[in-house]
């Protein structure tokens, strides 16, 4: 891929994550890995361990972006189908990589494990897939044209993104800067809105909290264009300094 910006989805496969029961984290971790590396995260989705709805979201995702990063369903019980799900979104069968197969094998000797049927599954990847290393628990993960497949435990999941980050086109990093703002939020929409208009590259947001001495806002700016990103930057303390001395905020910084 040689897009200017690259933009990616990620799709959370597993009834667990639906039901409670597990606590996502890895959408966070790619989230900020992603954005340290300029590609811009557009779009999640969390979908449960039944295939005909993980082929329809990564066919979905595949056409719309960049890069599709999945995590869940990858290991040796009924219910991970993942690879056969991904596979057939692809058109293609999946079988039992020679590689994957060596990896296994040689990792179940080191760890006087027996390789059953049900864990040598972990070796099967769709046909014309290659493999994502795991340093890890040594089950791959895979990559199959611009989806990246990959664990869902999240000490599994973030060590396999070192070598997807290298498959990678990396585009330019957003830089953000921020006002913390102890005022309403309503207080500072209408001002904040004409900056906004004033730098259409800069993207603004307003993130209130509770604090200790009453309500407060995080105005947020974010962009590619460093210039004007100062600039923006500078138009939001006046607006903040100038409500402050207007009486309609307790200050900024």
């Amino acid at each position: 891929m040689t897009e200017p910006q690259p933009t990616a989805a990620v799709l959370l496969i597993g009834d667990e994550i639906l039901s409670g029961r597990t606590k996502d984290k890895n959408l966070g971790f790619l989230a900020d890995y992603l954005t340290a590396i300029g590609i811009d995260l557009k779009e999640a989705r969390v979908v449960s361990d039944q295939e005909e709805e993980i082929v329809n979201a990564v066919n979905a995702l595949r056409h719309r972006y960049t890069y599709v990063f999945t995590t869940g369903g990858i290991g040796p019980t009924h219910d991970d189908i993942t690879a056969d799900a991904v596979a057939r979104a692809f058109g293609v069968p999946t079988s039992h990589d020679p590689k994957a197969v060596e990896i296994l094998l040689a990792y179940f000797r080191e760890m006087g494990r027996e390789p059953n049927e049900a864990r040598m599954r972990m070796a099967r990847v769709p046909e014309g897939a290659s493999l994502i290393d795991n340093p890890v628990s040594k089950a791959p993960g895979f990559q199959i044209g611009n989806v990246f497949v990959m664990a869902g435990v999240p000490k599994i999941m973030n060590a396999m993104m070192d070598d997807v980050a290298k498959r990678l086109t990396r585009g330019v990093p957003m830089q953000s800067r921020q006002v913390e703002f102890r005022g309403g939020e309503g207080d500072a929409a209408k001002p904040l809105g004409e900056i906004q208009k004033a730098f259409p590259s800069v993207v603004i947001g307003s993130y209130p909290f509770q604090a200790p001495d009453g309500f407060a806002t995080n105005l947020v700016l974010r962009s590619r264009d460093v210039e004007a990103l100062g600039q923006a930057y500078a138009a939001v303390c006046r607006m903040a300094q100038e409500m402050t001395e207007q009486g309609k905020a307790r200050g900024w910084a």
